[in-house]
């Protein structure tokens, strides 16, 4: 037994020495005795993977290689070594399987050991690649299909389906009602009455510009609540993110309110909830130049929020979920708040939008009432705005 231990370790030293010099012929011979003991460890294994990889002995290789994973799934150079050998057969599905599995696993990693970045490095490069051939495939067919363009909600399946993007859904940070669609944006033409809102923007304009003009009533749109838990925010106390607030928590702010009145009539309109101490919300949000409200989500998922925007300088978006869409002066916008979103403004003057929430159309009359009534049944009960 000791003469046949010491028969493997030469052999061994021999195959690392020959796979050092890049002798992989020799290197594989040497590591066939290891392996073919039936006492080789996965280490062995994958380095008579490797010299066969060498020889470009792909079925020698990709059985070495299963045995490395049948004793660690997510060893990553077997992984990406299989991933290499399913791109040399011209299997791309199989080969970027195994790449996606690997780069994953190195990113869990503290350090990347050996050469190993240049194979992960590589690896990268084969999906980027691997991913164009499939897009340049797909566009072949579809053109072919009569398919001029991609529908949006297609392009975003295929995305994720990448792994280009994640899978963005509701997060509401404290109330989520169950069996809602998934659905980032909500077109303006569902709604009847944004049309009338729309129509009033060049008047609504004009009575935010003179708020805007003394800055009276502003204040930091976020701020913190000495009765509730607060998780941080980059603009918390900030002025560049500010609010006018015209009805808060189920109050209305007559001071604010009376510079406002056709504002005020135009919001008689929408279906906003009336929850007492919650509802009806609804504020200017002003955005200063060069600011940018990071990625977050609201608090609740059975409303809707409308953004109308009433003075837009220039560069300002909005992004929810994986659609980024540009802030257009007297377009409505209409988003569920509780799939993650951001805004900016890269502009050189502020932006100011009339915000309130709205009832999400799937929620049935009956539904309200419950709603209603369990939010008013919670004393002290705030839920606060959003963008």
């Amino acid at each position: 037994m000791e003469l046949q231990r010491q028969a493997l370790e030469s052999a061994a030293q021999r195959g690392i020495g020959a796979l050092q010099r890049g002798d992989f012929h020799a290197a594989r011979d040497a590591f066939s005795t290891v392996t073919a003991s039936g006492n080789a460890s996965a280490q062995a294994w994958l380095f008579y993977a490797q010299a066969c990889e060498g020889c470009d002995d792909r079925q020698n290789a990709m059985g070495a290689l299963d045995h490395v994973l049948g004793e660690d799934s997510t060893n990553p150079f077997a992984l990406l070594m299989k991933g290499d050998i399913y791109a040399r057969n011209g299997d791309d599905r199989a080969s970027v399987s195994f790449y996606r599995m690997a780069i994953r696993r190195c990113a869990e990693l503290p350090q990347l050991p050996g050469d190993l970045p240049l194979r992960l490095e590589r690896a990268q490069a084969a999906v980027t690649e691997a991913e164009r051939r499939f897009e340049a495939k797909l566009h072949d067919v579809l053109a072919e299909r009569g398919i001029d363009a991609v529908p949006a909600r297609f392009a975003e399946a295929l995305a994720i389906a990448s792994g280009k993007q994640p899978v963005y859904l509701q997060q509401p940070t404290s109330f989520y009602y169950p069996g809602l669609p998934q659905q980032a944006w909500y077109e303006r033409e569902m709604f009847p009455w944004v049309q009338e809102l729309e129509a009033a923007v060049p008047q609504m304009r004009s009575e935010i510009e003179r708020v805007l003009a003394n800055e009276q009533g502003l204040e930091p749109y976020v701020q913190a609540e000495a009765d509730r838990a607060f998780h941080g925010h980059s603009l918390l106390n900030d002025v560049r993110w500010s609010a006018f607030h015209l009805w808060r928590n189920g109050e209305r702010i007559d001071e604010n309110a009376s510079r406002c009145p056709l504002i005020m009539r135009m919001l008689e309109q929408p279906p906003i909830p009336q929850i007492a101490g919650r509802s009806p919300m609804a504020l200017i949000s002003i955005l200063k130049p060069g600011t940018h409200i990071p990625p977050h989500t609201g608090m609740l998922n059975m409303r809707l929020i409308c953004h109308v925007p009433l003075v837009v300088p220039g560069d300002c978006r909005l992004r929810v979920g994986a659609e980024t869409r540009d802030v257009v002066e007297g377009r409505a916008m209409i988003f569920d708040d509780s799939i993650e979103h951001e805004a900016w403004n890269d502009a050189d003057s502020v932006r100011a939008v009339l915000l309130f929430e709205i009832w999400r159309p799937e929620i049935s009359d009956e539904e309200k009432i419950a709603l209603t009534a369990m939010f008013e049944a919670v004393t002290g009960y705030d839920v606060p705005s959003d963008d």
